[in-house]
């Protein structure tokens, strides 16, 4: 419950358990043209959660099973060092709302990987955003989708991420959505300066925007097993993006985001193959061999494959336009060693 206090600011009176969830995401277009400023992607976001449980407390103790034990808010552990980065800066926003912050108990739960292997479907997006929300919530605040993608760029961006913050728009809206990138060093450079008051004030230049497909068309992921180190595939392929790729990458968003819109076969087929062809001419690093399998496997098929995200491993996705020929690149899957991760309508 809370209460106002007389001179203005916001008490807290009473503690419960608050249970959050954020899932994860995946890239069906425009990965690595995003993280140049005023690009494109379309953006997935996937079922898998993770969740977090937080109630006030005595003191700050926070706990995540991906390490499996605790540690204070104080604590200099590197483990814990995204979760607590972003505490302290949603701690310094909610005061700055009159929020009169308290010491609280987290257990975050849900390692977007299994034995010891990552999904590769957004992990450090998710866990970011399950803790502003998180937070917002034992505080009772009313937090905007807006508010929680700028507060999560704004500790990945401290943290040095290199990423677009593309999985941050589309976990923060949990939606499939359209994702126009802005100039994080431009933001960084301001970060410097700047309250975070400042920051979050200022028009960033990103663009997000919902998309909807009107046709019940499956969406399947596949895990290669295999996983990549985004950040280290942005460092290896960023040098190969040029101006040529650039725009070629924006008009194959662009026909994709309507073709999606109208439920259109043809556009969404052409699009992601165009998509995916033009991921393999960007660097061979990109195609793994199981994520090769993983496309080649749809061929003859009524369904559509690439790889997704920064590639090397982890993840490849499949839109499929006919249920029997699921059923089909399933099979051819499963004797390849690829695992259906996940599957939904688009």
């Amino acid at each position: 419950m809370i209460k106002k206090k007389e001179n203005g600011e916001t008490e807290i009176k009473e503690s419960k358990t608050n249970i959050v969830k954020t899932g994860g995401k995946l890239y069906i277009a425009g990965e690595y043209s995003v993280l140049t400023p005023n690009q494109s992607a379309i953006i997935k976001n996937i079922d898998i959660f993770m969740q977090a449980e937080i109630k006030f407390s005595e003191k700050y103790s926070i706990y995540s099973d991906m390490y499996d034990y605790s540690v204070t808010l104080e604590e200099d552990d590197e483990n814990y060092s995204l979760i607590r980065e972003t505490v302290k800066t949603v701690n310094k926003y909610l005061q700055l709302k009159k929020v009169d912050v308290k010491p609280f108990d987290m257990k975050i739960t849900g390692k977007m990987e299994r034995n010891g292997k990552k999904y590769g479907i957004g992990s450090s997006g998710s866990v970011t955003v399950l803790t502003v929300k998180a937070m917002s919530k034992l505080y009772n605040y009313e937090i905007s989708s807006e508010e929680i993608f700028k507060l999560s760029s704004y500790v990945l961006l401290k943290k040095g991420d290199n990423g677009s913050m593309g999985d941050i728009a589309c976990i923060s809206y949990e939606n499939l959505v359209i994702y126009t990138s802005f100039d994080r060093n431009l933001i960084k450079e301001k970060m410097k300066n700047s309250s975070l008051s400042e920051i979050m004030n200022l028009e960033w230049g990103y663009k997000i925007e919902k998309i909807h497909c009107p046709e019940k068309l499956e969406f399947l992921v596949g895990w290669t097993g295999i996983p990549s180190i985004s950040g280290k595939m942005i460092v290896e392929v960023k040098n190969s993006i040029n101006k040529e790729f650039l725009e070629k990458s924006e008009e194959i968003v662009r026909n994709l985001k309507n073709g999606i819109e109208q439920g259109n076969k043809k556009i969404i087929s052409e699009n992601v193959e165009e998509n995916s062809k033009l991921l393999k001419m960007l660097h061979e690093k990109i195609y793994s061999r199981k994520l090769l399998e993983l496309v080649e496997s749809a061929e003859g098929l009524d369904i559509c494959a690439k790889s997704s995200g920064a590639g090397g491993g982890d993840c490849g996705i499949a839109i499929s336009f006919n249920r029997n020929d699921t059923e089909k690149l399933l099979e051819r899957w499963e004797s390849r060693g690829i695992e259906l991760l996940y599957k939904s309508e688009l």
